[in-house]
This record gives structure tokens, sequence and C-alpha cells, in this order.
């Protein structure tokens, strides 16, 4: 319980940290085009500075809704369960916590950069995603406009609800510490994505501490090159307001096998660094 309200706090304390940085930085360079990331990528971090009244709206308003959200949701969530194996149910219920959690925190998202296919859901497609917040998964929730299963560490099974829920909408989990045990997960996915079902993957296998694009971990586009499904690269504008979610161009893995793996990430990192490093659209 401890680990899991961590969490919420952090999604409810995020989207101030975020309107504070962005008014110090509209009052310090009025009109200024912001490049995005530039404070991750400078050498010296910035010093996060939150207000007594933000702490208060975040700790006493915040994430007790988003606790109920949670909490209520995530019951019921788990009740449909038991009638519906497919997980479109539960997707539903994720997606309604999401909206309902964006819309509390009041942070604005644009979504840029996506081709006329950015979204076609007409053949399997890896969507690998950068983890720059606790917001990450509620904005997916609410801009990828279909169902999706989600690659996910096997400790979030720990967290009350949430990894209730994960378990029970056929994500795919995955136990790095015994990468054997989630033989049968990877090959459930594999037969999912081949038939269609969207993949959400985080390359980097973790939410990044500063800022910057982590390494890839090895293998992580194993499933999409036996797929042979195309992977799109999404990176995230936090730093000011309104938030941006950026789609990149599909990368084809068709005639690609495991032997390119590396070649692979090698170029979504490089697609996914290029919307990272990208000046904020007007």
């Amino acid at each position: 319980m401890v680990c899991r309200q961590s969490t919420l706090n952090k999604i409810a304390t995020t989207a101030e940290l975020e309107k504070e940085q962005a008014e110090l930085r509209s009052a310090g360079q009025p009109g200024a085009a912001v490049p995005a990331w530039s404070e991750g990528q400078s050498g010296a971090r910035p010093v996060r500075r939150h207000g007594w009244p933000s702490r208060l709206r975040s700790y006493f308003i915040l994430a007790p809704l988003i606790w109920a959200y949670t909490i209520i949701l995530g019951t019921v969530s788990l009740i449909c369960s038991l009638f519906d194996r497919n997980g479109r149910i539960q997707h539903k219920f994720a997606r309604l916590w999401s909206r309902l959690v964006m819309k509390t925190i009041l942070s604005p998202v644009k979504v840029t950069g996506m081709s006329s296919d950015g979204f076609d859901n007409s053949k399997p497609r890896v969507y690998a995603v950068t983890h720059a917040s606790a917001l990450d998964i509620p904005i997916l929730y609410v801009f990828l406009p279909f169902q999706f299963r989600i690659i996910f560490k096997s400790e979030l099974l720990a967290y009350p609800f949430v990894g209730w829920h994960l378990k029970r909408s056929a994500q795919v989990c995955i136990n790095q510490k015994n990468p054997a045990a989630s033989i049968g997960a990877v090959k459930s996915a594999l037969r999912s994505l081949r038939g269609g079902m969207p993949l959400v993957i985080f390359p980097e296998g973790g939410r990044t501490s500063d800022g910057r694009i982590q390494p890839f971990l090895p293998g992580t586009f194993f499933l999409a090159i036996k797929a042979q499904a195309d992977i799109v690269p999404i990176a995230y504008h936090i730093k000011c307001q309104p938030l941006e979610m950026r789609v990149g161009e599909p990368i084809s893995t068709a005639g690609l096998t495991v032997r390119d793996t590396e070649a692979v990430s090698a170029r979504v990192k490089a697609a996914i660094e290029t919307l990272h490093s990208a000046p904020r659209t007007t």
C-alpha cells in the first residue's frame, strides 16, 4: 500500500510541478520558445520547489480524488473481469480512470507529430514510449484510441488495485529477475500482436529520473520483429503547459530477423531522441 500511495501522490504532484516550472519560464523569458526537455539535457538539474498551497492541493484534494477513482473503478473492473476474458471492459475502465485523473489535475495534453496512419490499427503495431513521469500511463489511455496491451514489470503486481487490474486485463507481465518465467506471457503477447492487438512497450525499462532517455533494454523489440510489426516511437514533453505527446513515423520491421534487434533498437532510439529534442510547437 505504501508503494501504491507514493505512485498516486506522484501523479497528483507531477502536474503541480510542471505548472510551476512553466510559470517560472514564462516569467523569465516572455514569448521565448523553450526547447523540449532542455532542462533535462543541461548539466544542472532544475531545483524543484513546491509552494505550500501546491502541496496542500496535491495531498488533500488531488491525491484523495485519485485514490477514490482507483479504488472504485478498480473494484468494478475486477468484478467485470470475471465475465470478460478479452480485457475489453477492463480497458474501458482504465481509460475512464485516466480521463478522470487528467481532468482532476487540470493538465491539458496536445498530441503532435502524428502522421495520417500514426494510429492505424489495421495491422500489428508496437508503440515504443519514453517513460518520463507518472502521467505517462493516463496520457496513453486517453489518447491512444483503441484497446492495447502493455508490457509491465512483475513488481507492479504487488500494487493493490493497479496490480490486480494488470493481471486480470491480460497485460503482459515480464519477470526481469527470472526471464524464463515470462515465456508463457511472451508467447501469448506474440499471438495477440500477430492477431492485431497493439502492444505498448517502455524500452528504457522504467521511469527516467532526470528526464534524459536511458539506454534501451536488450531484446526490447524482439516481439515487434517476430510479429513483423511496425514500431511507432512516442516521446513526451512534460516540462511546459500544455503537455505534449509526440508521435513519430512508423518504423517497419518487415523482412528483419532477431539478429537485427540491436539495429532496430538503435533506429527507434534515434527516432525517439529526435522527438525528444525537437522544439515545442506553437
